[in-house]
C-alpha cells in the first residue's frame, strides 16, 4: 500500500514560485489498477514523479507499506526503485544496438528474483522477434519491449506515464491488455497517467487532477476490458 499525505510540491524560478502539488491525501492499494487524469500542467506527471521518487517533496510524507519513502536518502531511494518499482514511458527508451532479448535481460539483471525473459516474451506476443533489433520492429511491438524489460525485474509496482500517447488504437489497446494482465495475472499494481479518459474505464480506481490538487476520486465496481473501452 501506498499512503500520500499533505503533500506539496513547488518549483522556483528566481523569484518566482509555482505550485505543482498542493496538499494532495492519496492512498493506493496493492493490486489496484489506478488511473490519473489530468490536462496538462494539472500536475499528474509530478505526482507520479513524487510517489516513484524521481523527484523530491517539498513537505508531506510518502509511505509505501513500512518504508517511508520521503525520509530516504537518495542512495536508499535509488535502490528502493531498483527493487521495487517497475517504469513505462511514452518514449520506449530501448537501446538499439542491443536486442530484444537483450534489451529484456537488461531489467532481468536489476533483480535477485527476476521473471523468465522466454515466457515474458510469450505473453507481449514477441517471441519470434526475440533476436530482432528495435529498428526492425514497429512502435507498437518496441512499446510492448518495454513493458516486458520493466516486468523483468519482477517489481511491485508499475507506473506507466503515457504509454500508449504515441501508438494508435490498435497498438494502444495491445499494450493496455498486457497492463491489464500484469494487473490481474500477476497481481502487480499499476499506475497510469493518461489524457485518454477511455483508459478510465479499465480502473479500479480513477484520479482527476487540475491545478495541483485531486478535484475527483472514483471506484469503478465493474473494470472494463481493455478491448472494448471507447477510444479518445
Amino acid at each position: 500500500m501506498i499512503r500520500i499525505e499533505n503533500v506539496n510540491k513547488i518549483y522556483k524560478t528566481g523569484d518566482i514560485e509555482t505550485a505543482a502539488l498542493k496538499d494532495v491525501d492519496l492512498t493506493i492499494n496493492d493490486g489496484a489498477f489506478v488511473v490519473i487524469l489530468g490536462p496538462s500542467g494539472s500536475g499528474k506527471s509530478t505526482l507520479l514523479n513524487v510517489i516513484s521518487g524521481l523527484d523530491t517533496v517539498t513537505s508531506g510524507n510518502i509511505t509505501f507499506d513500512d518504508t517511508v519513502l520521503t525520509d530516504l536518502s537518495p542512495e536508499q531511494m535509488t535502490a528502493f526503485r531498483r527493487d521495487h518499482l517497475g517504469f513505462i514511458f511514452q518514449q520506449y527508451n530501448l537501446l538499439q544496438n542491443l536486442t530484444v532479448y537483450e534489451n529484456i535481460q537488461i531489467g532481468a539483471d536489476l533483480s535477485t528474483q527476476p521473471l523468465g525473459i522466454d515466457e515474458l516474451l510469450e505473453q507481449v506476443g514477441l517471441s519470434p522477434a526475440r533476436d530482432k533489433y528495435p529498428y526492425q520492429l514497429s512502435g507498437g511491438e518496441q512499446q510492448r519491449v518495454s513493458v516486458a524489460r520493466s516486468l523483468a525485474k519482477n517489481p511491485s509496482i508499475i507506473f506507466c506515464d503515457e504509454p500508449t500517447g504515441s501508438l494508435d488504437e490498435d497498438n494502444s489497446k495491445k499494450v493496455l491488455e498486457l497492463l491489464e494482465r500484469l494487473n490481474t495475472t500477476y497481481g502487480k499494481t499499476v499506475v497510469v497517467i493518461t489524457h485518454n479518459t477511455g483508459i478510465s474505464a479499465m480502473a479500479d480506481d480513477v484520479i482527476k487532477m487540475n491545478s495541483g490538487r485531486i478535484v475527483e476520486l472514483t471506484h469503478n465496481p465493474v473494470r472494463q476490458a481493455a478491448r472494448d473501452i471507447a477510444w479518445g
